[in-house]
């Protein structure tokens, strides 16, 4: 089969396609005939090698969605069951972008039913880890919250979750992100870290650190979406990073939440599998809204 790696780090011309064999699930594991991979701006960490592995062959890709196509032994899925799952880590030998990809069982969730295969793949990740994050800020309903880039992935995610938990969310983004911004739910909005109010809790996702922590009132507390990079506790502001972690329970919650209309999937393009380092290059760019997806 064929799968993205890379065996040295750089730019996208970094990533190369190569032939591997295919996997075979073990026990409590299911392989997933990839049809669509999200990338992330994870993957461009570990193409530039921002988490290290020098000299070993690196898999790319941390999302997935596609159909059962082999279990091992103590799985309660079946061959040709549609699925999304989290394969996640930075140092594993073949990732999600690829053509088929081996997974634990308890990181598997039955797919969202209202949308398509390229859809579904981009719920995993930046889904898990909004979720995750404000399990993190333990908000009550009614309290306040800041997300910063608010019109991105983890960020438009954690907006709707958070409005849907009865939280009131003010949105940081561009100018020209409001509109959108407003659609998710959110009932204020900001440029700018000093137009901000005085809010209950701030969930990072544009990682702003230290200049965003001053609009916490005291006691409050902080959520960064990069692990161990939060800034330290001032003024009783309790201050945490969240690390994502596959949960295929709660994966299942967020692919229901996408059938009744609460979360929103957006993909910006589509790349074959072939054209992977394009994909990175579009990435690299920014100003991408939604995710690209790799469909083998």
């Amino acid at each position: 089969m064929r799968a993205a790696v890379v065996r040295t780090f750089g730019g996208p011309e970094a990533v190369e396609v190569v032939e591997s064999e295919l996997p075979e699930p073990g026990a409590r594991q299911v392989r997933i005939k990839v049809a669509g991979a999200a990338l992330n701006p994870v993957d461009l960490g570990v193409r530039a090698g921002f988490f290290g592995g020098a000299g070993k062959r690196i898999g790319l890709g941390w999302d997935v969605a596609g159909t059962v196509d082999a279990v091992g032994v103590a799985t309660v899925w079946s061959v040709g069951d549609e699925v999304v799952a989290l394969q996640g880590g930075v140092a594993k030998a073949l990732g999600t972008h690829a053509e088929y990809v081996v997974v634990d069982t308890d990181a598997v969730a039955k797919a969202p039913v209202t949308v398509d295969a390229v859809h579904a793949a981009t719920l995993p990740l930046n889904a898990l880890t909004a979720v995750q994050a404000l399990d993190l800020l333990e908000l009550t309903e009614g309290q306040s919250l800041l997300v910063t880039g608010a019109a991105g992935a983890v960020g438009g995610f954690a907006v709707q979750l958070a409005v849907h938990r009865g939280v009131s969310v003010t949105g940081l983004a561009r100018e020209g992100d409001e509109e959108f911004v407003r659609s998710l739910g959110a009932t204020e909005f900001t440029t700018t870290v000093a137009a901000a109010g005085t809010v209950d809790a701030v969930l990072d996702a544009a990682v702003l650190g230290e200049a965003v922590l001053e609009r916490v009132r005291d006691g409050g507390a902080y959520v960064g979406v990069r692990p161990g990079a939060h800034p330290g506790s001032v003024r009783g502001v309790r201050t945490v990073s969240v690390a994502v972690e596959a949960d295929g329970a709660r994966l299942a919650e967020l692919a229901g939440l996408v059938d009744k209309g609460v979360l929103t999937l957006r993909v910006a393009g589509t790349y074959a599998l072939d054209e992977v380092v394009k994909a990175h290059a579009r990435l690299e760019e920014g100003g991408v809204r939604g995710r690209l997806v790799l469909v083998p």
